[in-house]
């Protein structure tokens, strides 16, 4: 009972502790633009920030949508990709051989230095932005799911093979339930790379999106608009990230009841 309410008290720790920090600098920013150290123009107050956060809203809002759709869309792909991929190099060693070095370069290649080609090659519209949240997102999921699949207890398929059960079975009934929190870690972390992903691609062209907002506010030096802008990809991934902690619970209930331990 003890150990119990100890826990509890624990956990609210944890969770007040960001909250007070992000309070503490908030009211730092609020202070430093009240004395005057720093000029409104390159830093307005946060009072200020969430003014224009409202007033812009309706102008903002065509852009959410677009950056949302981006994102959806790549996050979709990325995850039907990481799937296939995972259970292929999972279940045959060949093309984990071949592709597993491929995924590692991959990432030795600096996205944002790709995008411009992305819209060289397929234009201003939606594709190219979709195509830089696939690869923005795609590799921590593939990664977290194979490193699920393969983490599953050898004693426990042995058993089954003894019993059996065909290589379908097997993954259906241990291997894959075994991977899903290491899935959804790696989902996680993709859901808030795909606003990110989705807005640096914006940055470097585009005909609408937050992206694209925020770099036409900053040339006329609303630096307050930009911050509102930055507010909502905030606001964005979290929300993300929260939906997807509620898709976890709601696909492994126990998980929740253990601790919401990873691994």
């Amino acid at each position: 009972m003890k150990k119990s309410v100890n826990t509890k008290i624990k956990i609210k720790i944890n969770n007040v502790t960001p909250l007070v920090f992000t309070a503490l600098l908030i009211g730092l920013w609020q202070l430093a633009a009240d004395t005057g150290k720093v000029p409104g123009f390159m830093l307005p107050s946060p009072v200020k920030v969430l003014k224009t956060f409202i007033t812009a809203m309706p102008e903002m809002k065509r852009h959410i949508i677009v950056t949302l759709k981006e994102a959806f869309i790549g996050l979709a792909i990325s995850i039907a990709l990481s799937l296939v991929l995972a259970i292929l190099m999972d279940s045959l060693k060949v093309v984990k051989k071949a592709l597993y070095p491929l995924l590692l370069v991959s990432q030795m290649i600096p996205i944002i230095a790709l995008a411009p080609l992305f819209v060289l090659w397929f234009g201003f519209g939606m594709l190219p932005k979709i195509i830089v949240v696939v690869l923005t997102c795609f590799f921590p999921i593939v990664i977290s799911l194979l490193e699920g699949l393969n983490s599953v207890d050898t004693d426990m398929l042995n058993l089954l093979k003894a019993m059996g059960a065909s290589k379908i079975q097997i993954f259906k009934l241990v291997k894959f339930p075994a991977s899903m929190v290491s899935f959804f870690s790696g989902l996680r972390i993709s859901t808030t790379y795909s606003i990110m992903g989705a807005v640096i691609a914006e940055w470097l062209g585009g005909t609408s999106g937050l992206g694209l907002y925020m770099i036409n506010v900053k040339r006329s030096y609303a630096v307050d608009k930009v911050l509102a802008a930055t507010l909502v990809i905030v606001i964005l991934s979290m929300a993300l990230f929260k939906v997807v902690e509620i898709l976890q619970n709601l696909a492994m209930p126990w998980h929740k009841y253990m601790g919401g331990r990873d691994g």
